[in-house]
């Protein structure tokens, strides 16, 4: 099985890739959702959050105030980096689980949806990185046009992950995406026929 990381900085459009992968054949482990089923109402992570970080960042349902916490951790790169350390761990034995899983049902492309894969977690853990890039001007007007937050809010954001240019030179392939939802579709059938060609040079 060939075990792919996808990344890519706040609004490259690693999302979309990893839906079109998904829809070629991959099987897709989605780290993100990993975290937030890791954070649910009731769960160890989520009462070590609230230990660290108060209960002003749990809502009266019990449930994790996103919003509240992530304006929390982007103000202080301290407070990043404890969540990271409350979260990952986590995440990591989840997802090595849904490895195993998918392994067991034969799944011959694995592809890891984790942005932050040069920030928390281990790349060479993975056969292949992928990452999705665009210039930082078009992620910033993504952000702001797409999830309704203000400048201030939306260049934390974009400050709290790795230059892309730092995970470019660690990247096996890197799909551009600058233009419109073709030419990412282009550029990502073209990277997903290397994939499947590593794929079918593997051991089985």
């Amino acid at each position: 099985m060939l075990s792919v990381a996808l990344t890519g900085n706040i609004a490259a459009g690693k999302t979309t890739v990893a839906q079109l992968f998904q829809q070629w054949g991959a099987t897709v482990i989605d780290a993100d959702r990993l975290a937030q089923d890791a954070q649910a109402p009731g769960s160890p992570v989520l009462a070590r959050i609230a230990e660290r970080f108060g209960t002003h960042v749990i809502r009266p349902d019990g449930s994790l105030d996103r919003p509240a916490l992530r304006r929390l951790v982007l103000a202080n790169p301290s407070d990043l980096r404890a969540l990271n350390a409350i979260v990952h761990p986590e995440v990591h034995r989840r997802r090595l689980a849904a490895l195993a899983d998918a392994g067991v049902r034969g799944a011959r492309i694995t592809v890891t949806d984790i942005p932050l894969l040069f920030e928390a977690d281990d790349p060479s853990a993975y056969d292949v990185i992928v990452l999705v890039d665009a210039p930082a001007d078009v992620r910033r007007d993504r952000i702001v046009r797409d999830r309704g937050l203000g400048s201030d809010e939306a260049d934390g954001m974009l400050g709290s992950q790795l230059p892309a240019d730092t995970k470019r030179a660690r990247s096996d392939f890197v799909i551009e995406n600058a233009g419109d939802r073709a030419a990412l579709e282009r550029a990502a059938r073209e990277v997903w026929r290397q994939l499947e060609a590593r794929a079918a040079a593997a051991p089985r």
